[in-house]
């Protein structure tokens, strides 16, 4: 027996009257998260859900708003590779779920990741007995990956990363990680490094096949949306995208400190926090900074009001438009020990973007994008906010920063289709989907 499984497992199990707490107060602010909340262990009603596609669901799981993006690249992918597939889609967060629900199609379903215990995972595998599970990026939970295991369901970890600081963690706990990272099927790295570090784990890492968000496809409506409010803007446009816990407040420093030269007045800034929770709470900070603040919610379809300080973003889904109206932007994310966000979705919309010291999360798509003249990487907000700027009023240095972007981004394309392929070739083997 696996004790250190058995002892993890007896604290999923006890922490449930916690998570249910924690979805209830979520829930107040989120209503997403009181939804079918028996389905986070693994009770589904009606009874019978899902099981007239036993044995032929191709299951997804995409924590979060952003693996879900992800997801959906990959998703267009399977149905070319596995034609009348069914989609069986699990989400963790509620932007996850509602992003997830964008990509259904007759026949698919969504519901919740179910909660890491013994008994929600052997509930979920014995409701959906799904041909093939395919977890993205970093989503690996012991109870799950040996339910999978023990049923038989291949499992795979596609578009894989890890960090360092992820690996000392699951070094610290070999007895329970080491197994579960050996019981996957076939894990496909985003980079060498991270196929090093997992490799280390003992996953058997098959390929390195690049980082599916350099697929994204932006939305031509949002793309031209924002053209339009840049082209009306009299000022240059620099954009705090995906900012997180913190980082607003150190860009509110750099105005209340005068630090920016003069410089602030001459661009109009656009902020747009990472997650929607905050929205209020950073309207709020800008308000009370003095800042006159203009709300995306406030102005609908038309343009931007053009006598304010700050557009504030805040919106969901929309990150195409924001990033079409910037000329740069600051990565959220970086200027906090976070790993910042990812920069691909700018580099595709033609945003360089500048990065501050913590990139950990995507270490060598920032590093390829500075490389490639498409990104910059400053030690603080203070150097960020200077040269974001200065480069917003650069036309001949903007000009080549914006093709660098564009030219990296297309440069890293075509890994959604040899995932899907690999997980088709998976799938046929086990002769699981029905012909």
């Amino acid at each position: 027996m696996n004790w250190s499984l058995a002892a993890y497992s007896a604290l999923a199990w006890a922490a449930q009257p916690l998570l249910r707490r924690k979805l209830h107060r979520r829930a107040q602010a989120e209503p997403g998260y009181g939804e079918s909340v028996g389905e986070r262990f693994g009770r589904y009603a009606p009874a019978d859900l899902g099981r007239d596609g036993a044995g032929h669901w191709v299951w997804v799981h995409a924590v979060s708003l952003g693996e879900t993006r992800a997801a959906a690249l990959l998703i267009a992918e399977l149905r070319v590779a596995l034609p009348g597939m069914r989609l069986l889609l699990t989400n963790g967060t509620a932007t996850g779920r509602a992003e997830g629900r964008k990509l259904l199609q007759p026949g698919d379903l969504q519901v919740w990741q179910p909660w890491d215990s013994t008994q929600a995972v052997r509930r979920f595998l014995r409701q959906f007995r799904p041909a093939v599970g395919v977890l993205m990026e970093t989503e690996i939970w012991p109870n799950l990956v040996a339910g999978c295991h023990q049923a038989g369901v291949p499992l795979v970890l596609a578009n894989a990363r890890l960090n360092p600081k992820s690996l000392a963690g699951a070094q610290r706990w070999p007895a329970l990680f080491g197994p579960t990272y050996a019981a996957l099927r076939a894990v496909w790295a985003q980079s060498q490094e991270d196929a090093e570090r997992l490799r280390s784990l003992g996953a058997p890492v098959q390929a390195v096949l690049g980082n599916l968000k350099f697929d994204v496809q932006p939305d031509t409506q949002l793309l031209a949306r924002g053209q339009a409010w840049r082209a009306a803007s009299p000022r240059p446009v620099v954009m705090l995208a995906s900012a997180r816990e913190g980082e607003e407040a150190q860009w509110v420093a750099q105005w209340d400190g005068r630090k920016f030269h003069g410089v602030a007045g001459q661009c109009q800034w656009l902020i747009v926090p990472r997650h929607p929770q905050r929205f209020e709470a950073v309207y709020a900070l800008l308000q009370g900074a003095g800042l006159r603040v203009a709300r995306r919610s406030d102005w609908g379809d038309g343009l931007p009001p053009a006598d304010v300080d700050v557009w504030l973003g805040d919106s969901v889904g929309e990150m195409p438009l924001y990033y079409a109206a910037a000329d740069v932007g600051l990565l959220g994310g970086s200027f906090e020990p976070l790993g910042g966000q990812n920069l691909i979705e700018a580099a595709a919309c033609a945003c360089p973007m500048v990065l501050g010291p913590h990139t950990f999360n995507f270490a060598q798509a920032s590093q390829q994008a500075c490389e490639a003249g498409a990104a910059f990487r400053v030690l603080d907000m203070e150097q960020g906010v200077q040269l974001a700027t200065a480069l917003a009023r650069d036309a001949d240095g903007l000009r080549r920063a914006r093709q660098a972007a564009l030219e990296f981004a297309q440069a890293h394309r075509g890994a959604a289709r040899a995932t899907a392929q690999a997980i088709a070739a998976i799938v046929h083997t086990g002769d699981t989907l029905k012909k």
